[in-house]
C-alpha cells in the first residue's frame, strides 16, 4: 500500500510506503528505483491513499501517476 503524506515545508507531496516496519519515505525522483517501482505498481493496481487516508480509485491513481515526472 502506498500513502501520500501532507505537503512538506516546500509545499510538495511526499510519498510514504507502509511496511511491516512502519513508514518508509520515497522521494519523487525519476532516477530513484523505488519511485519507478511505485509508479509501475500503482498503474498495475496497487492501492494508493491520499494524504487524508482515503483510498483512491484506480482512475484517480492513474491520473495522479500521469501527472508525475
Amino acid at each position: 500500500m502506498y500513502k501520500l503524506t501532507k505537503p512538506t515545508i516546500q509545499g510538495r507531496l511526499a510519498l510514504s510506503v507502509l511496511t511491516n516496519n512502519g513508514l518508509t519515505s520515497i522521494p519523487f525522483a525519476t532516477d530513484n528505483t523505488d519511485y519507478q517501482t511505485f509508479k509501475k505498481e500503482v498503474l498495475a493496481g496497487a492501492e494508493l491513499q491520499d494524504a487524508d487516508g482515503n483510498v483512491m480509485t484506480q482512475e484517480q491513481a492513474d491520473d495522479f501517476i500521469k501527472e508525475l515526472p
